[in-house]
């Protein structure tokens, strides 16, 4: 551990005591477009969220989408659209959030975890092969980090794939959208993500048949026929939230981009891996996750003593929370993936801070 009288060295005037992993960007013009639906009186999903489905659609080339409550009522829905209930089985990467194991839970059906490529930290091909089955109904494929998985590959399985875009809104593959390749793709609003509401999600595809059944299962209410359905509806106040947000959100993205390629070059002689790229991804950076030899959570530790906060971006891979062994790719990136500070108010100033306390680190 390093001396913590050390930690002025990566700090000047103006850079807070901590830099923090997330930060919203939420403008004047972002709480005036909140503060207009909260003093309509209208809160509850209407026009604003209709607006808003529409636009996202736009973005990507799709449909009007589904708005819901979360991202992962929009991965529950896509199962529910795809078909997908007890019996079947569903195919999805080890190192990833909890969400899409709760949402192949919630339908009954059995997940199949596959293990994910070093190199990207997105779902292996040739892992997702091996784990298909005659029961296998779908695979959900993460974009991780905001990097696109191999989406040529994926999709030569033949199964029906879900595109996990929580952190890749604004990515591309082969130069087209990242959630347009897939039956159906599903987007998060957290509070962390690209573009966020506070809460909230949104399915996108391009059959529209499915997507009015989505939007019959997220509202349960005033229906003539019964059958099981959800209270999964955005309000109209985070969508407007989303709607302003969505209207600057190639200035966000390009922010992020410029603060990954100065990341880059200031940090090629520091002894990381850097993020994955080629010439067929395009990375949206969500997160800037570096590849380190030693233990994250302990480097983590050492970079707070400096005044960054830096974190292992996945908490535990869904094989350890099942209690499975093996995937070593995911097992690696548990002991050695660190994400940096990346978000478009990150200030210059707090971007030395955290090159400087990486040079320290890993001198």
């Amino acid at each position: 551990m390093l001396d913590k009288s050390k930690a002025p060295e990566c700090r000047s005037a103006g850079v807070p005591e901590v830099v923090p992993h997330s930060r919203p960007w939420i403008t004047e013009a972002d709480v005036r477009a909140v503060a207009r639906v909260v003093r309509s009186g209208l809160l509850v999903q209407g026009a604003e969220t209709a607006a808003f489905e529409e636009e996202v659609g736009r973005s990507l080339g799709l449909p009007p989408g589904v708005a819901v409550g979360s991202g992962t009522a929009a991965l529950h829905l896509a199962l529910l659209g795809i078909g997908v209930g007890p019996g079947d089985e569903v195919i999805l990467p080890s190192y990833v959030c909890v969400a899409p194991l709760h949402a192949v839970e919630y339908v009954g059906a059995k997940a199949r975890i596959a293990d994910i490529d070093p190199l990207t930290f997105n779902i292996d091909p040739r892992e997702v092969r091996r784990r298909i089955t005659r029961r296998t109904k779908a695979i959900i494929v993460p974009h991780l980090f905001g990097l696109p998985a191999e989406l040529d590959l994926l999709l030569a399985h033949g199964i029906p794939l879900i595109e996990d875009c929580a952190q890749a809104l604004g990515a591309t593959y082969r130069d087209r959208p990242v959630g347009s390749f897939g039956s159906l793709c599903t987007l998060s609003f957290y509070a962390t993500k690209l573009l966020a509401t506070g809460e909230g999600g949104m399915i996108l595809g391009r059959d529209p048949r499915m997507l009015e059944r989505l939007r019959d299962l997220r509202d349960y209410d005033e229906r003539r026929r019964h059958r099981v359905r959800y209270n999964y509806k955005l309000t109209d106040f985070q969508a407007a939230l989303g709607r302003s947000q969505l209207r600057r959100f190639p200035q966000m993205l390009a922010r992020r981009k410029a603060i990954a390629s100065r990341y880059a070059r200031q940090l090629e002689n520091v002894s990381v891996a850097l993020p994955h790229a080629d010439g067929h991804r395009a990375h949206a950076y969500h997160r800037f996750v570096v590849r380190t030899s030693g233990s994250a959570p302990a480097l983590a530790r050492r970079l707070e003593a400096l005044g960054v906060r830096a974190r292992p971006p996945i908490f535990r891979p869904i094989h350890r929370t099942l209690g499975m062994e093996g995937f070593p790719g995911a097992s690696d990136a548990c002991r050695h993936a660190l994400s940096l500070p990346i978000y478009p108010t990150l200030r210059r100033e707090e971007e030395a801070a955290v090159v400087r306390a990486m040079q320290i680190v890993f001198r």
